[in-house]
């Protein structure tokens, strides 16, 4: 698989998306993104990226939302170790981003989309929030954070000046005896700059001395009481601080499971919001996915191309046959064009949007791929053994459901041999019942493809007058020969030109009368098998039942909070629908809804909602209105 990634550069499209990713955790589940088999989660996935898309392009990006380290942080309150000042803000930013995010999530609210409804999974924790922003700032806990703290600090400070005060006096009085006129801090402890010579004049303790030896630091004894005072108040300034610590610490293991919900739900959001903003990045759209082995594309643009210099392309393969043949001249843009194909079937089944006009693409167990030179030098492998290497792999391991893509077929070797060697490849892929395209320059090739059962020619255009490739792939006509046409445009005379042609193409039949026998046999080539699709199981059920899944009065489980409410309006064509909870009314998507009683069960035949749903004055104006035409009433439906 890796190596179709780096064939039909799915790797690049995943690097574009992690860039549009903040958290690590969705930066790691993009690396590890690979094509879903099962046709739901791959429906639900691109619905997801749909709604991601609708709500950056009504209102804008989501705050962005960075949980560096946060992992760590939620191990060490875990296992009682005591957070740092730097860590518990790290913390209350995470929980600052959580209320921005669910604020922005209840905005988009009025969209009547499925996914702002996470924001009832997202909880703020304010009170936490607020305790650490007060308690803490700038990588240290604030004097605020406790009124003994507060006093200690403040009798620091007082201590210090004095400190300070009586040191500088000391300085002040005999400044023979010092080489600089002010005080200095070493080790921690105020000291003044002795000359050598003076030592003895200034009692007190050595500290330090400067590189020179000349100059020692003297504390001065007159001083060394204050500074004492000072360490220790410094001491408990540290026990309050460390106890405050603690204290926040234990509130954050308090609410750990709190906190673990909001990183999964916020990496889930953020690998949601990546892919639309990489939707919104190409202009792509939601695919369309089918299991009937069918793919069209309408105004198709490779990702890396520029938008507004590329042919659109228009493809379809598999209504009228299961592979198609492009022709045409190098530099046509055949490579491109089929790299495009399998590049979008990789997308769609990784729930990323594609970029083109609309799409259609079926479900892939396998896209296999031989495209480029292939030569292996490490392997001492030709152009033409490496192709037929990887061939044999994909022949191996193609089946029924995969998609096969091979580029410049049989090309490497001898023309008679390599255009035999590109038939019986094809007519292996056709007994497959594989869908494939293949690209080739043989003309015979061409005329298999025009006879053989279940496979269809196209070709790149080329504009004759220009003697220029349009880029532009038309299925259903086979390449013409523009070799002989360039050259007799530039000049060869007609004649040399009849002679080419003789020498290319001779007096042949058409090939399929000509097919050897050993292309008609039952393959001998054993199957390694692969994965299988799993189909989205289809439901008997009417599909007026399964819209009105839910009907006005039914008594309903609110998930996840399983909260019990009751229906009074049922569900929309968007898939929402409301609940009268016990102090409000909600929208909410049908599938976080499970009914728990139906209304039937509940009450009489005819029974009036009203008496639940409604105000006293909607029903009072209601009663009035029965009654005939009432100027200046109206009833208000929230």
């Amino acid at each position: 698989m890796d190596h179709t990634f780096q064939i039909l550069e799915f790797n690049l499209i995943l690097e574009k998306l992690e860039e549009f990713a903040h958290t690590e955790a969705a930066k790691e589940r993009i690396r590890n993104l690979t094509p879903c088999l099962k046709e739901g989660e791959v429906k639900k996935s691109l619905r997801d990226t749909t709604e991601a898309r609708i709500i950056i392009d009504r209102m804008g990006l989501p705050p962005a939302v960075s949980m560096n380290g946060l992992q760590d942080i939620m191990n060490t309150a875990r296992q009682g170790g005591c957070l740092s000042a730097e860590e518990l803000e790290r913390t209350g930013g995470m929980l600052t981003a959580v209320k921005r995010f669910k604020d922005f999530l209840n905005r988009c609210k009025y969209l009547e989309l499925g996914l702002p409804y996470y924001e009832q999974d997202l909880i703020p924790l304010e009170d936490l929030a607020r305790e650490i922003y007060e308690s803490v700032r700038n990588g240290r806990v604030e004097d605020s954070a406790s009124k003994y703290l507060k006093n200690i600090r403040q009798d620091v400070a007082r201590l210090e000046e004095k400190l300070r005060t009586k040191a500088e006096a000391i300085l002040r009085g005999n400044k023979k005896y010092f080489s600089d006129s002010y005080v200095t801090l070493r080790n921690g402890r105020l000291c003044l700059p002795v000359k050598k010579d003076y030592k003895s004049l200034v009692p007190g303790s050595v500290i330090d001395q400067s590189s020179t030896g000349s100059t020692l630091f003297i504390e001065p004894a007159a001083i060394m009481e204050l500074n004492g005072e000072v360490e220790l108040l410094r001491i408990e300034e540290e026990n309050e601080a460390r106890r405050i610590l603690y204290m926040l610490t234990a509130a954050v293991e308090e609410n750990l499971e709190v906190l673990e919900g909001n990183k999964r739900l916020l990496e889930k959001l953020d690998f949601l919001f990546a892919k639309g903003s990489l939707s919104a990045s190409m202009a792509g759209t939601p695919p369309e996915i089918n299991t009937k082995r069918f793919i069209r594309i309408v105004n198709g643009r490779h990702p890396f191309m520029n938008p507004e210099t590329v042919v659109p392309l228009e493809f379809e393969l598999g209504r009228n046959g299961r592979g198609i043949v492009i022709t045409g001249p190098n530099t046509g843009g055949k490579t491109v064009a089929i790299k495009t194909v399998g590049l979008f079937s990789l997308m769609a089944q990784c729930g990323l949007h594609v970029p083109c006009k609309e799409a259609d693409l079926c479900m892939n167990s396998q896209v296999l791929c031989d495209i480029g030179d292939g030569q292996n030098i490490t392997e001492n492998l030709s152009t033409f053994s490496a192709h037929i290497t990887n061939v044999m792999k994909i022949l191996e391991a193609a089946g029924p459901e995969s998609l096969v893509i091979l580029d410049e077929l049989g090309s490497g070797t001898d023309p008679a041999e390599g255009m035999g060697i590109a038939i019986a490849i094809l007519e292996e892929l056709r007994n497959n019942g594989c869908l494939f395209l293949a690209t080739t320059h043989y003309p015979e090739v061409k005329t298999y493809a025009k006879e053989a059962e279940g496979i269809t020619n196209a070709r790149m255009a080329f504009d004759k007058e220009t003697l220029k490739p349009l880029y532009r792939m038309e299925i259903g006509e086979a390449g013409e020969s523009c070799a002989l046409y360039i050259a007799k445009r530039l000049g060869m005379p007609d004649s040399m030109v009849r002679r080419a042609r003789k020498y290319a193409y001779g007096d042949r039949e058409s090939l399929r009368e000509e097919e050897p026998d050993f292309l008609k046999e039952k393959s001998g080539i054993k199957k390694t098998g692969g994965p299988k699709i799993e189909k989205l199981k289809k439901t008997v059920a009417n599909k007026n039942v399964m819209e009105q899944k839910f009907t006005i009065g039914d008594s309903v489980y609110i998930y996840p909070d399983k909260k019990k409410g009751i229906v009074c309006r049922p569900v929309n064509e968007k898939g929402v629908l409301q609940v009268q909870m016990p102090d409000k009314k909600i929208w909410i998507n049908q599938k976080r809804v499970k009914l728990l009683v139906a209304a039937e069960e509940l009450y009489p035949e005819d029974y009036d909602f009203s008496i639940i749903f409604d105000t006293v004055e909607n029903r009072k104006a209601r009663h009035k209105m029965e009654k005939g035409y009432q100027e200046d009433l109206e009833i208000r439906i929230e």
